[in-house]
């Protein structure tokens, strides 16, 4: 039976990894680029937030791990738009990078301890009591979320969901579509290195290995959330992104309560993602085969 506290760390977690659902929501579907940066730029906003939280400073960490991660970003972008690297490629490249370069932040240690650090949830425990990481989670969820729609339905973020769509008929349009993917892929690393900086603060510890597999567990929520809310506007779908992200933890929950081993948690993600993604196809194939006609003697 799974219990309160259970209950609990699944929607902490299921918000905190929310932001890397919002992510790749906003950089693999409206973008339509397969940003393989997520992994590094996490890893990257889980040390840039240990290391500022360290030095006394937990909330300056937060904004300090998204204008790392929009760096990351933007590396990514500059090798897609002006060296013509294709986007898988360059999102490898700026992501093995980002390995020597997470290992500095961290002062080349693998990990950084926080647990005698004052983090953003310590801060609000003598208020919130035992949902004093819950709260500030799904706050910031909440204000990203809504900020990520209304960003969305600007000029700018209309010219990138353009992009996304047809970038030969934006670019006859006169818009600079190495702008707009720019734009929007330091956006969305910097929200994937918001989310690493809440889980190094929610776990009082920073490893350099904490991002690995990351992707998969974005598109695993991702792909969920699509599934509760297959159609709809914007917000819909961000909002799908933050609902997939929740159930996924649900349901890591529920394999660990079988006694799975943690071991397994990344093979389950990834038969979800191949489930999901080729559901479909799977349809298709469980489709009688009298479609379009009566068949007998």
């Amino acid at each position: 039976m799974i219990s309160t506290a259970v209950i609990l760390s699944a929607l902490e977690l299921g918000c905190i990894y929310a932001l890397v659902a919002m992510a790749l929501f906003l950089s693999f579907r409206v973008l339509n680029i397969a940003d393989m940066t997520t992994d590094g730029a996490f890893t990257l906003g889980c040390a840039v937030s240990a290391t500022v939280a360290v030095a006394g400073h937990p909330l300056l960490a937060l904004p300090a791990a998204m204008l790392a991660g929009a760096c990351a970003g933007f590396i990514t972008a500059f090798l897609q738009t002006k060296l013509n690297i294709p986007s898988i490629l360059a999102g490898i490249i700026t992501n093995t990078g980002l390995y020597t370069v997470n290992l500095a932040v961290m002062g080349f240690s693998s990990n950084v301890n926080l647990l005698r650090t004052p983090t953003l949830f310590t801060l609000v425990q003598p208020y919130l009591g035992s949902f004093f990481k819950l709260v500030p989670a799904a706050v910031i969820i909440v204000v990203m979320g809504i900020a990520l729609v209304i960003f969305l339905n600007t000029r700018l973020g209309l010219s990138i969901r353009a992009t996304g769509d047809n970038p030969d008929m934006v670019r006859a349009s006169s818009i600079n579509t190495g702008f707009t993917i720019t734009v929007g892929l330091c956006l969305s690393n910097s929200l994937t290195a918001l989310s690493g900086a809440l889980l190094a603060q929610y776990q009082k510890t920073a490893d350099i290995n904490l991002g690995t597999g990351m992707v998969i567990i974005g598109l695993a929520s991702l792909i969920i959330g699509e599934t509760l809310l297959p159609k709809g506007k914007i917000w819909m779908k961000a909002l799908g992104a933050i609902l997939g992200s929740i159930l996924y933890r649900f349901i890591i929950a529920i394999a660990l309560r079988m006694d799975l081993p943690s071991e397994c948690l990344k093979l389950i993600s990834a038969t979800i993602v191949a489930l999901a993604i080729g559901l479909p196809a799977i349809k298709a194939y469980l489709k009688p085969a009298t479609k379009g006609g009566k068949t007998g003697c």
